[in-house]
């Protein structure tokens, strides 16, 4: 494997994730988090993920990894459609109960989750549609990378077809460690879905799609579910 592409995955592995917690570590001491900060959070979040996707695909097509290969290839189509659609239902209803089930229980991963959302889910009006431009910058920049750049590479490298999921998600996984054990867990398991849904459809459009969808709902039914709980 060339030495940028180890680069790339040395960022993935490592910066990324120590990346994630400090920004998380410092946004929980702020005292208050208001529109303006989260609009400024969203904003450079949406700026860097669309730079280390042009980062990561300049160097993959110097290398000559082919878009094919990075699942860009294949037009779109009527099962394409069905994928995506069926798909994102699917993730975003799971997103939806998940999230309903997690707001009625108590401990310390469910108020973890309650104040993340706090501090990174639109509370107001306002917030919502620059949200949701964060989650679909997220749903095409992370699966190009992950799902895209990462498994093409891997595959290139003649790992087998469930070495290049597994390893994926994981990769996917730690760069949610912000989110806690618990987070990278669910993360790399969604990781799975994603990279087995890109192997059977042979394209990363309807794994952007679930992408998109899942934090889309996270970001409605979030605010929702997570509220603060007064035990007192």
């Amino acid at each position: 494997m060339p030495w940028d592409f180890w680069l790339l995955f040395l960022v993935l592995a490592v910066l990324i994730p120590w990346r994630g917690r400090v920004r998380l570590r410092h946004l929980l001491e702020e005292p208050s988090f208001g529109s303006k900060e989260k609009l400024v959070l969203y904003g450079s979040t949406i700026v860097f993920q669309w730079l280390l996707l042009g980062l990561v695909l300049w160097r993959a097509l110097v290398r000559g990894v082919t878009v094919a290969e990075m699942g860009l290839g294949r037009p779109w189509d009527a099962s394409l459609v069905v994928w995506s659609v069926i798909g994102g239902a699917a993730v975003g209803a799971f997103q939806w109960f998940n999230l309903r089930r997690a707001g009625r229980m108590s401990g310390a991963v469910p108020d973890l989750m309650r104040k993340l959302s706090e501090r990174l889910l639109p509370q107001k009006p306002v917030e919502l549609p620059p949200y949701a431009a964060l989650a679909i910058t997220a749903g095409i920049c992370e699966e190009f990378v992950y799902r895209g750049f990462v498994m093409a590479v891997l595959l290139r490298a003649g790992l087998a077809a469930w070495a290049v999921v597994i390893v994926s998600s994981l990769l996917f996984g730690v760069a949610h460690a912000y989110q806690g054990r618990n987070g990278i867990t669910g993360t790399a398991l969604m990781g799975l879905v994603f990279g087995i849904g890109r192997l059977l459809t042979g394209s990363l459009a309807p794994v952007m799609m679930w992408h998109a969808t899942l934090d889309v709902v996270a970001g409605v039914a979030g605010p929702r579910f997570l509220r603060a709980r007064d035990d007192a």
